[in-house]
């Protein structure tokens, strides 16, 4: 089987955290990007091969994908750039991962599955903290409540974000919240729903989010009523509440330019110590329609370190075994125990 694999966007602050790790796996990826001064800088410091092509160039992101096998993807936001690379993937027999947590991509990538299944790829957003240890967590819920019809996933964060989710959450900003209801996708003001939530170390008021699993859990268990939450002070969800008015101004683009070249140049992320010190709780709950209820925690490093150890597990594993092409997600993929497989993560279910 070809071995040869590509991290696309590793000069980025999640890419450089993969390749650094991947070195010390023994893995041999090829760094690719767009900016050749940081591609070649890294690829001198880790002795990998290297690739510098630019995402507008279709032509070139195809050539570059001669002979590959599986792209990491990890250039955002993922909702401008995930297509192109989707479609050279296809065309070129590599297998498709990225680290998004945006549900556009992963709807995306959904409707393409017939095409993956033709060409014998797969096709899997989410490889990192988003979405894989809540998708884990999700389908484990499930295999403890089959009948489950309501499902309600939350997480607790105290992690600093890095420049590319700061610029995606600004996207997120302007399309507002989303929720699954009844199989199908509802798109819901800002901060639509609060509730308070026992993760497994203390109890924090949430406010739900369009986080990825609201169209992942859907895929992975069936389950057609999904809330996704995120711990937050009543005052940073009292701003969001405020900003569903200025929702039309934030969706424009040359606004939203504006506030990406300032995330570019004033958010770095965490460093080795903010990561080592943080950790991140999950919290999921599934009900059925006769009132029966199944609840879990989860506890997992900070966000950065669990999509560096999830992704790099999937690219392993891709590497060494033969799967059937299609659209996935995590716990289809992986099994719904590949998260607690993972150094430093622990589950706790509450039936």
């Amino acid at each position: 089987m070809n071995l040869k694999w590509m991290i696309y966007g590793a000069n980025g602050y999640t890419g450089r955290l993969i390749a650094v790790e991947a070195q010390k796996r023994g893995l041999q990826p090829i760094l690719a990007g767009r900016n050749r001064e940081s591609i070649e800088t890294m690829a001198a410091e880790t002795g990998f091969d290297s690739l510098v092509f630019d995402l507008g160039d279709k032509s070139a992101v195809k050539k570059a994908l001669e002979g590959v096998s599986i792209v990491l993807h990890c250039a955002g936001p993922f909702s401008a750039t995930s297509q192109v690379m989707i479609e050279a993937c296809l065309e070129k027999s590599c297998h498709y991962l990225d680290i998004t947590g945006e549900i556009s991509v992963f709807a995306n990538a959904q409707q393409q599955s017939d095409a993956a299944k033709r060409a014998d790829v797969v096709l899997m957003p989410g490889v990192g903290f988003d979405v894989v240890p809540t998708d884990c967590l999700a389908a484990t819920l499930v295999r403890a409540l089959p009948a489950a019809t309501k499902m309600a996933l939350a997480f607790d964060s105290g992690s600093q974000m890095s420049p590319g989710t700061a610029k995606t959450s600004v996207e997120m900003l302007a399309t507002g919240g989303c929720v699954r209801q009844d199989g199908k996708l509802k798109w819901v003001p800002l901060a639509w729903k609060t509730r308070e939530i026992l993760f497994e170390h203390r109890k924090r008021l949430a406010v739900t989010i369009p986080w990825g699993d609201v169209f992942t859990a859907y895929i992975s268990t069936g389950v057609a009523n999904i809330e996704v939450y995120m711990s937050a002070p009543p005052s940073a969800i009292l701003r969001m509440k405020r900003l569903r008015m200025l929702q039309p101004i934030l969706s424009l683009q040359w606004l939203q330019n504006k506030i990406k070249r300032r995330i570019e140049k004033s958010i770095t992320g965490p460093d080795a110590s903010e990561r080592q010190n943080s950790r991140m709780q999950l919290w999921g709950e599934v009900k059925s329609a006769d009132g029966r209820v199944v609840s879990a925690t989860m506890i997992t490093p900070d966000g950065y370190d669990v999509t560096v150890m999830a992704s790099l597990g999937i690219v392993e594993y891709l590497l060494e075994q033969q799967v059937e092409g299609g659209f996935y997600t995590p716990s289809l993929l992986m099994g719904a125990d590949y998260a607690t497989s993972l150094p430093g993560i622990s589950l706790k279910i509450n039936s």
